[in-house]
């Protein structure tokens, strides 16, 4: 019998109304009177996406401006819309090669409308280019579990985590908590945060991989409860990290979610370190998940 298991589940994804079970009615996923805060949080392929079709859409309604007036363009085919479609794709982007131009008062506003639409277009999207490539982002990887186990005689609960960059990471901050539902006296149900106190909550260096442990000790809210009791009461743990990336030169920060079908009791995590002769250690991200059983280890003893 192996004394090894390996949480094959999916990662834990960043936190969400939608992950962490609320949803908010009137609240609205795409808000078309915010478009930057829009556009900064799609997701590559919708931004992409969303880009082409404005793109699309801008030369669709100028190169109908250009084909319900034969004529105003020259050097293309009546009633033709590829070629006013080509026309105006290369008036958006202010190129131009000399072949087909405006050949009348009104294609001269259209296209000189146009030509001011594609500078602006054209800005606006290079703006969003940046803001997007130059956020910083942490690059933290996470446990796809918590673990309940015994350390240092006291029931913990553990959750790892790992600077997942070759750089160093320093000043990180970690906190820990814990959703649950709870009745009060009046018999409404309701849904509290409490945080659970880490024996260690900050690392001057975040360079190996780190154990962010709760002792559920006589003040711990989770003091008593198991698997059962924890879905009872809707449970959810999760945790945030903040530090400074030295190479980005900016302060990271990153979170994420477990529900109770991720909280393991009486497992503990692998070792994922290794020392090397001559000193020095080597971290096998790869072992980031592994986790043994404390009563096989036990029996082994």
């Amino acid at each position: 019998m192996s004394n090894r298991t390996h949480q094959r589940k999916p990662k834990p994804v960043p936190i969400g109304r939608q992950e962490m079970g609320l949803s908010a009615l009137g609240a609205q996923r795409f808000d078309l009177r915010d478009p930057y805060h829009l556009a900064v949080s799609l997701s590559w392929p919708a931004f992409t996406v969303a880009m082409l079709a404005c793109w699309l859409a801008i030369n669709l309604v100028f190169a109908s401006l250009y084909w319900l007036r034969p004529g105003d363009v020259a050097n293309t085919v009546p009633g033709s819309f590829s070629d006013v479609i080509f026309f105006s794709i290369e008036t958006l982007a202010t190129v131009g090669y000399g072949v087909m131009a405006p050949a009348t008062l009104y294609g001269h506003i259209v296209s000189a409308v146009e030509i001011v639409t594609g500078m602006a277009f054209t800005a606006i999207v290079t703006g969003l280019l940046f803001v997007r490539f130059s956020r910083p982002k942490a690059k933290i990887v996470w446990a796809d579990g918590v673990v309940v186990t015994t350390h240092n005689g006291r029931p913990t609960l553990m959750l790892r985590v790992v600077n997942g960059r070759v750089t160093t990471m320093s000043s990180a901050t970690a906190r820990l908590f814990v959703l649950l539902a709870e009745q009060t006296a009046e018999g409404t149900t309701i849904r509290r945060v409490h945080e659970l106190r880490l024996e260690q909550s900050h690392l001057p260096l975040f360079v190996m991989p780190w154990l962010l442990m709760h002792v559920i000790d006589d003040t711990s809210i989770l003091r008593g409860h198991d698997t059962d009791s924890l879905e009872e009461v809707l449970a959810r743990v999760f945790a945030t990290i903040e530090a400074r990336d030295h190479a980005l030169n900016a302060v990271v920060q990153d979170m994420r979610h477990y529900g109770v079908d991720r909280i393991r009791f009486g497992m503990h995590f692998a070792d994922m370190v290794t020392l090397r002769e001559g000193g020095g250690a080597t971290a096998d991200l790869s072992r980031i998940s592994l986790v043994e059983s404390d009563a096989v280890v036990a029996a082994r003893r």
